[in-house]
């Protein structure tokens, strides 16, 4: 049991019997001796005497020496590495705090300093969205008990999204102190989005609330917001500060619809990124409208309508003409149907609410006025979809080639047909096509895996892409652009034997479902595009292309900084490359040609949200650890260079003007201990038996 005298030096005590018997024994002789001295003996005090020696001889003192080894407290410095700290000066100042601060810590021979980035050791994959400098302490004094952490520095513009929502289980760290990198004083505009949605209906709009602020407090009466949906053409509205605002946003197609909002800068700006947000709201379709128009009964019916009626989200309208063409024996018309077909509502009133429009096996009988076909070539003009399967009428006198269609059918029929079996067949151009590139069953170096076809009408293209080819490399499917809308023609009817899985089958719902996306415009199924898919931080630039394009794309960053990238082609219509963003934000990507978004990190990321350099996060962490906060500016001059650091008692204060306090703990290791008796045998003997001698001769006086 030892008792600690001076550091390093201390008395053990090691008592050679058990200390119940130590005590009665002693004890027994104090009353012996108390008995003698109520008596008046002569000699008690000898008595007392050795009996006192012989008490501490028993308890055997000795003196202990210990050898220490002193332990180095741990220091850490913590830099913030977020992009706020790009803003002005703050990353010159933050380079040369650092190196300052290092350099002063370093004449503390027993202090271990260790220096840690925010931007190191986080997780990969992902945008700095937040400041964690709380995380890359952690990481520093993981393997660093807490009686050794002499305390803490960062270096900082004190947004720090990772506070401790209770800083006081912090203070067995020692002083975190925070040196700020930014001006006192400073002032900055954002535009924020307060709601929007995922996805929206295509043809209607959907509802944003978007937020004009000065900070701090400094409100304008408004101010001009530009706006431009999917790189088009910008427009300005101006908005009230300091207040929510309303925006309707159009979605015009499936996919992403986005909305880029930037708005006009104030007097006093930090940074232009927080000026600039966008919104992505995914377009998606209600309900799908086709109209089926039927010229003759056959196999093939049945398998537009499975497939049409197995979506749930198509509507479906299907006009068939069950009269067969030999059959002419002068009835009227309407006395044919079993119910009075809305024909004049479907192709003259309610034409345009359709989304695609299907042409099977038809051929002119007199059914439809050249009036209402002649609409139907108007609304593919002006962005309709219209899809024609060739049947054996397509090729002869009443074909629909010699009607108003026959304008915006890229195929003209040669009179001929082919009445041979064929392997249908994608073009190298096909394979570079999104509709029938990597149709399932195409191989590059054999002959398909699908089926053959019987039957193909023999057509001459006039515009448009072959994308598939049948008997005798003859055109089968030719796709094309009419003024805004599109048209696809296949040059047989027999896609039905896939569906029947006739020698094994073919991939006729792939290829349908494809084409009938096409021709709706789906984003996916462009095979002229460029566009932009972010996962965390990279960004992957992918540009299709049915031709070859060697031409690099310019990529602008959120700081309006400009780098190139090139594409590699790999022969399938696919340019891609991927490249790492280094901040959030809204990214550009154009190739000369065609222009698109890329948003990286949330819509309104905090890093962003209030980039003014503050020690209110950090206030509470200083308050609960003894810790200060001060301005780099305050300090970083001729006259007074950089923050002054001392070593401070635990008890001590930990921070001044113009300095900080790093606990000084003195822990250490024992390497050796020294055992040194206090009370040699001999010597205790000598004054047991001198004092018991002497009170024997005065008793005997």
């Amino acid at each position: 049991m030892p008792v600690d005298l001076l550091s390093g030096l201390s008395v053990a005590l090691s008592p050679l019997l058990p200390w119940p018997v130590l005590g009665a024994l002693v004890g027994f002789a104090l009353l012996v001796v108390l008995v003698a001295a109520v008596r008046r003996a002569r000699g008690t005090w000898l008595r007392l005497l050795a009996v006192a020696v012989l008490a501490l001889a028993l308890i055997n003192p000795s003196l202990v020496q210990e050898k220490r080894d002193p332990i180095k407290d741990v220091a850490v410095v913590v830099i913030d590495d977020s992009p706020s700290q790009a803003i002005g000066d703050r990353r010159a100042r933050t380079e040369r705090a650092a190196q300052q601060l290092t350099e002063r810590l370093k004449r503390f021979d027993d202090l271990e300093v260790r220096v840690v980035r925010s931007a190191e050791g986080g997780e990969t994959g992902g945008t700095i969205n937040e400041t964690h400098l709380f995380d890359a302490l952690n990481r520093a004094m993981a393997d660093v008990p807490r009686r050794r952490m002499a305390g803490a520095v960062f270096i900082t513009d004190g947004q720090v999204h990772d506070v401790p929502q209770v800083p006081g289980k912090l203070a067995d760290i020692g002083p975190i102190h925070t040196l700020l990198t930014g001006d006192r004083d400073e002032g900055d505009r954002r535009i924020a989005i307060v709601q929007a949605p995922n996805y929206g209906l295509v043809g209607k709009p959907v509802e944003l609330t978007i937020r004009v602020d000065d900070m701090p407090g400094r409100q304008s009466a408004d101010a001009a917001v530009t706006l431009r949906q999917d790189g088009g053409t910008p427009g300005t509205i101006r908005v009230p500060v300091g207040r929510d605002v309303r925006v309707d946003l159009p979605i015009t197609h499936g996919g992403q619809n986005v909305l880029e909002l930037e708005v006009e800068p104030a007097k006093q700006e930090l940074t232009l990124a927080n000026n600039r947000a966008a919104v992505v709201v995914n377009g998606v379709r209600d309900r799908l409208r086709v109209l089926l128009v039927s010229g003759e009964p056959h196999a093939g019916e049945r398998t537009w309508r499975n497939l049409l009626k197995a979506d749930p989200a198509v509507d479906l309208v299907h006009f068939t003409i069950l009269r067969p063409p030999e059959k002419q024996d002068g009835t009227p018309i309407r006395e044919l149907s079993l119910i009075a077909f809305p024909i004049r509502e479907l192709f003259e009133v309610k034409l345009d609410e359709f989304d695609l429009i299907i042409f099977d096996r038809y051929r002119r009988r007199g059914v439809l006025p050249q009036m209402y076909l002649e609409n139907i070539a108007d609304y593919v003009r002006k962005g309709g979809a219209l899809l024609e399967t060739s049947g054996q009428g397509y090729a002869g006198p009443l074909s629909l080639y010699r009607t108003p269609l026959g304008s915006i059918l890229p195929a003209a029929p040669s009179g001929q047909t082919v009445d041979s079996p064929f392997l249908p067949t994608v073009t190298d151009v096909g394979r570079r096509h999104p509709v029938t590139a990597g149709l399932p069953g195409d191989r590059l170096d054999a002959a398909p895996s699908w089926g053959r076809w019987f039957h193909q009408v023999d057509v001459t293209p006039n515009s448009g892409t072959v994308v598939m080819q049948g008997a005798g490399n003859r055109p089968l499917l030719v796709l094309d652009r009419v003024g805004k809308g599109r048209v696809a023609q296949l040059a047989s009817d027999q896609i039905w034997l896939w569906s029947r899985g006739f020698e094994g089958g073919g991939p006729q719902a792939e290829l349908l479902r494809r084409l009938a996306h096409w021709l709706m415009k789906e984003p996916e199924l462009e095979e002229n595009d460029l566009r932009a898919h972010v996962d965390g931080n990279r960004i992957t630039v992918e540009r299709r292309s049915l031709t070859p394009d060697p031409r690099s794309v310019t990529i602008t960053d959120p700081s309006d900084q400009t780098s190139t990238l090139q594409l590699t082609d790999d022969r399938t219509g696919h340019a891609v490359a991927t490249v790492t963003a280094a901040a959030p934000g809204i990214y550009r990507i154009s190739d000369g040609e065609r222009t698109t978004l890329a948003v990286v990190g949330a819509v309104n990321t905090p890093e962003l949200a209030d980039v003014r350099s503050t020690g209110d996060r950090m206030k509470p962490v200083a308050e609960a650890t003894g810790g200060g906060i001060h301005w780099i500016t305050d300090t970083d001059n001729g006259a007074n260079p950089g923050i002054d650091v001392r070593r401070t008692q635990p008890d001590r204060s930990q921070t001044g003007a113009g300095w900080i306090g790093l606990r000084a703990n003195g822990d250490y290791t024992v390497t050796g201990v020294t055992d040194v008796p206090l009370l040699p045998v001999g010597a205790v003997l000598a004054l047991v038996l001198g004092g018991l001698l002497m009170a024997w001769r005065r008793e005997g006086r």
